[in-house]
């Protein structure tokens, strides 16, 4: 499969964005009361709900970054097929 650099680019984006966006949304769900059994941040066992988040979370990063490097890889094809041709 052939991806152009601006193909390529956007997905070191979108990879990029995964990054900023979801550790912030982990620290939320960390705080929040629901992920506690005691509704007191850090006490007592782990909540479905955080289980849950934190199963999403490590999903997506993993995706992210999948898509984050298949778009590192692209713009560097992308690179050396234009240097041969020039």
């Amino acid at each position: 499969m052939v991806l152009s650099r601006g193909w390529a680019a956007f997905l070191v984006l979108v990879g990029i964005w995964t990054w900023a966006i979801w550790p912030r949304f982990a620290v939320a769900i960390w705080q929040d009361p629901r992920s506690w059994s005691t509704g007191e941040i850090g006490q007592g066992t782990p909540t479905g709900f955080l289980w849950v988040h934190a199963l999403l979370i490590v999903a997506s990063l993993a995706i992210g970054t999948a898509v984050g490097v298949l778009g590192v890889r692209g713009w560097w094809a992308a690179r050396r097929r234009g240097s041969a041709e020039g």
